[in-house]
């Protein structure tokens, strides 16, 4: 054992958070200790669970414990139980709090559909199957940050406003991350916009070409309507390597995306900023109505800690995880989310436990 070592914070949250971070953290020690590097934690209240013990969804000493460590790994939150909070003590505040305070402003979200999972997909098992890509989400400019925003007006005749707004080193920073991942991968980055209506898209495209032209000639880049590139996920997904694209578009298109291998327990997700520590999450929800059931598909939070060491430059762990994944879906291991008629799914656990035996096979 060397004496390269990472501090990692966790944000277990609510519903069934702890129980797919509780898996991701086996796989990652097991990982680890295989590939010469320690991994300490520390572990935190968020969301929902941080309200009932803090009163506050994202306590400043929470954040602060997140700022100093390597990297981020969060469950979920949320849930019926704190419906009932408005405002800065909904447990999702916490959530947009701790990325605004980790400066995070790139949303990487990876699509695969391996052709073991093509027969779960929404979609047709031939158009579906080897889909590869990655969104890339600018995450916090965009008209869900953008001033001025509100209501006015009189009961029946009221006015309601949101600005879009993007200047040019916002959208510089965000496409940099992607044409970076486009030369890792492929080499094919396609941006999204609606340049022929919106100025603000107008830039973007400006800002983008420009950037490809003078930094990234390397990289085959092309432009794609949201309308049109919403159709093209769901007649030929397979067709794209790296996608970027604004807030509002990497909101709609990154969850559109990741209905493709059938569901939201598979899809992983990075958000990551100028500097780390970056925040790891699955994408799914804290789905309350299986917590505690071990019924919750760890997947999507274990290649989470995947891209999490890559980040932190542990390509070869990372690598592991993704293949114990894979071999353990190849192997016909399926979690209650992922099930058929006529087919036995696994635990929470069970699929850990089968993830850790591939992983251990490649490291």
């Amino acid at each position: 054992m060397s004496d390269k070592s990472y501090q990692i914070a966790l944000l277990p949250g609510d519903g069934i958070g702890p129980e797919v971070i509780a898996e991701a953290v086996t796989l990652l020690d097991a990982v680890s200790e295989a590939c010469g590097f320690r991994i300490t934690y520390t572990e935190n209240a968020a969301g929902g669970a941080a309200i009932d013990r803090y009163k506050d969804p994202m306590p400043d000493s929470v954040v602060e414990t997140c700022q100093a460590a390597d990297g981020v790994m969060l469950g979920a939150v949320g849930g019926p139980a704190w419906d009932h909070h408005t405002g800065d003590m909904r447990p999702e505040s916490g959530l947009l709090k701790i990325r605004r305070e980790l400066g995070v402003f790139a949303n990487l979200r990876p699509v695969a559909v391996p052709a073991s999972l093509a027969e779960a997909s929404p979609l047709r098992p031939e158009a579906v199957a080897g889909t590869d890509m990655l969104v890339v989400r600018e995450l916090t400019g965009g008209i869900y940050f953008g001033e001025p925003r509100g209501r006015s007006g009189e009961p029946g005749n009221e006015d309601a406003f949101n600005t879009m707004r993007y200047t040019t080193p916002e959208i510089e920073r965000v496409a940099r991350v992607a044409f970076a991942w486009a030369r890792k991968r492929r080499g094919r980055l396609c941006s999204v916009d609606k340049a022929n209506v919106l100025v603000v898209s107008q830039l973007w495209r400006d800002v983008v070409t420009k950037l490809g032209a003078e930094e990234y000639a390397d990289v085959e880049l092309s432009h794609m309507y949201v309308d049109n590139a919403a159709m093209q996920l769901v007649i030929n997904p397979g067709q794209f390597d790296v996608i970027v694209t604004g807030n509002l578009f990497g909101d709609i298109l990154s969850d559109a995306g990741a209905t493709l291998g059938g569901s939201l327990g598979l899809l992983p997700s990075a958000s990551l900023g100028a500097t780390r520590p970056g925040l790891f999450e699955p994408v799914h929800g804290s789905a309350p109505d299986i917590a505690g059931q071990s019924k919750a598909n760890p997947i999507a939070c274990i290649l989470s800690a995947a891209m999490m060491l890559d980040d932190l430059g542990e390509e070869k762990a990372a690598s592991g995880l993704r293949a114990g994944v894979e071999g353990a879906l190849d192997e016909g291991l399926r979690t209650a989310d992922l099930g058929r008629e006529g087919r036995e799914s696994v635990s929470t656990r069970e699929m850990g436990e089968a993830i850790l035996v591939h992983a251990r096979k490649v490291i």
